[in-house]
């Protein structure tokens, strides 16, 4: 049986998967807790897109919390990539549009609301 101290490297079962973590016990019965910080180098969005609940893991010991739970992880295990891909940022738009823009909503804030031709029709007589 492997000891489970600081800097072990142990196979275990996921028991249970959240949006922050997944739960692995191990033979022994301990179970710790892989925080999704804690998954792959990259950005994890959704955890279940990396781990499963009933799949085996080898997680490595990172130590214990202040309440004597294991803290794991499987990303310490993982080759670490060149560079780590980082979540794609939204460019600004070119400031022809942001100028179009504030023109736009300048021009539609002083004709007020219901003088666009947007909204409904006025109640009357229909036709049959």
């Amino acid at each position: 049986m492997v000891q489970l101290d600081s800097g072990a490297v142990a196979e275990g079962r996921i028991t249970r998967v959240t949006d922050f973590g997944a739960f692995v016990q191990f033979e022994n019965g301990e179970t710790g807790l892989v925080h999704i910080s804690q998954i792959a180098h990259s950005f994890v969005r959704n955890i279940h897109d990396h781990v499963r609940e009933g799949e085996n893991v080898e997680v490595k010991v990172l130590g214990r919390d202040e309440r004597g739970r294991l803290d794991l992880s499987i990303k310490e295990l993982l080759e670490e990539p060149e560079e780590v891909p980082r979540p794609r940022a939204i460019g600004r738009q070119s400031p022809q549009f942001e100028a179009k823009l504030r023109s736009f909503m300048r021009d539609a804030k002083e004709r007020g609301p219901g003088s666009g031709g947007g909204g409904k029709k006025p109640a009357g007589k229909r036709k049959k």
